[in-house]
């Protein structure tokens, strides 16, 4: 016989209400604030945190511990540079 509301799920030793979401804890590690999991209809589903390639030789994990950013590093598309010049002067 099936209950008729949305089922909890459980991680570990804890229970999560249907669409509840958490950043799940693993011994010896810890909290893994990078993975995400959520509950939906009694299933746990977790998903690492996605992040765009760093464009540059040696990234950091400032801001974001998940995702590695340059740091000082301009990876700028080279920008057209207009000089102004100034009205030649005929005599």
């Amino acid at each position: 016989m099936q209950a008729d509301g949305p089922r909890a799920c459980r991680f570990g030793r804890r229970w999560y209400l249907n669409n509840e979401s958490w950043h799940p804890s693993v011994p010896p590690f810890g909290e893994m604030k990078c993975i995400l999991c959520w509950c939906v209809s009694g299933e746990t589903h977790c998903q690492r945190q996605e992040c765009p390639p760093a464009a540059c030789t040696s990234p950091a994990r400032r801001d974001n511990p998940c995702c590695a950013k340059c740091r000082g590093e301009c990876h700028c598309s080279p920008k057209r540079r207009v000089v102004a010049s100034a009205p030649s002067q005929l005599p």
